[in-house]
């Protein structure tokens, strides 16, 4: 009987069909309920010795159907898979491909350039502690940056959200070794919101630390980058001093353009128009990363993702890059068929 009940059970080529069985032998009026029905009217020690074949006998048939089913299922899935599977040497259909955002094809772009010159890409964590967002970037305590106006501070102790990607810097120089070349970008969060600012937005940074290294390093790095960036062979380039507490020397990089009504023009033109800052490590951050200051020397430089994506592509307005208006980013996004180094 057992024998007859699982080859039945392994002819069984549906789900449908399994169930049909299951009821047959285990439902109110199947086989093997009604033959522990039958049990009532035995002798108790006959009841106890046919109670315990009849009660292994359906614990052999659930253990066959449980496995019928987990064959079963297995092959309807295969069989739906096989059905709905898509082609992917098919060609695309044209309103089903996707565009790349502006900003990311502006990163893209960004680290391509550099890890071809010799950078490699750090990444660090959104929210930061004060020593490494601040302290350790020789930022005082009473500067208006560390202020609740300008930063988001969290209910934790001591934990915020990063002002810029300089931790990520101040973590590698701590636990790594010069010569470091390194690029770190990503998203900081600072208190403002306009046409040119959000509360969110995105920063690259470059950080060169070795030997021998001067300001003639960072200007020629800076200028090279700046005229692949806008595909401007000829472009003018100016250093005006500034200030900043973790680079000494430190400058502000205009470049080129003109400016004619509402259009902006990047290159050789009567205006000028700030794009980064930058600067020589200063020594205290060398030395509180261990550093010293004496052997090695560095430079740094950060300028905003959103804005260099702006004036690249002429895009007026920053608050659109993070409405995900689709008509928007068909208007001005990027085939991902194209790489960035195209």
């Amino acid at each position: 009987m057992l024998q007859q009940w699982k080859q039945e059970i392994n002819e069984c080529d549906s789900l449908q069909k399994l169930e049909e069985i299951r009821v047959s032998l285990l439902g109110k009026t199947g086989k093997i309920t009604t033959m522990l029905k039958t049990l009532g009217g035995l002798a108790p020690e006959q009841r106890r010795e046919k109670g315990a074949e009849i009660n292994q006998l359906k614990e052999n048939i659930l253990s066959f159907l449980e496995d019928r089913r987990t064959f079963l299922s297995a092959e309807a899935l295969q069989q739906q898979l096989d059905s709905e599977g898509l082609d992917v040497t098919l060609p695309v259909r044209p309103e089903l491909i996707g565009t790349l955002h502006p900003l990311t094809r502006t990163m893209e772009e960004v680290i391509a350039y550099f890890t071809q010159s010799g950078f490699c890409v750090a990444e660090g964590t959104d929210i930061e502690d004060e020593e490494h967002n601040f302290n350790a970037l020789n930022i005082p305590a009473h500067h208006p940056a560390r202020q609740s106006h300008d930063t988001f501070y969290l209910n934790s102790p001591d934990k915020l959200l990063r002002t810029h990607t300089s931790p990520v810097q101040i973590r590698t120089m701590k636990t790594t070794q010069p010569p470091i070349r390194i690029l770190s970008l990503g998203r900081v969060y600072r208190y403002e919101f306009d046409a040119t600012h959000t509360p969110m937005f995105h920063q690259v940074e470059g950080l060169v630390i070795d030997k021998g290294i001067h300001m003639g390093h960072l200007k020629s790095c800076l200028g090279e980058f700046l005229k692949h960036y806008f595909n401007v062979a000829d472009l003018p380039m100016r250093f005006r001093p500034s200030f900043f507490p973790f680079t000494e020397p430190s400058a502000e990089v205009d470049i080129g353009c003109s400016k004619e009504e509402e259009t902006l023009k990047i290159g050789a033109g009567k205006d000028w128009l700030e794009i980064l800052g930058c600067g020589m490590v200063h020594p205290k951050v060398l030395g509180f990363c261990g550093i010293d200051p004496d052997v090695y020397q560095g430079f740094a430089f950060g300028m905003g993702l959103d804005r260099i994506s702006m004036l690249k592509y002429g895009l007026p307005d920053i608050r659109p890059f993070f409405e995900g208006d689709v008509r928007w980013s068909k208007h001005y996004g990027f085939s991902p068929f194209i790489s960035a180094g195209t």
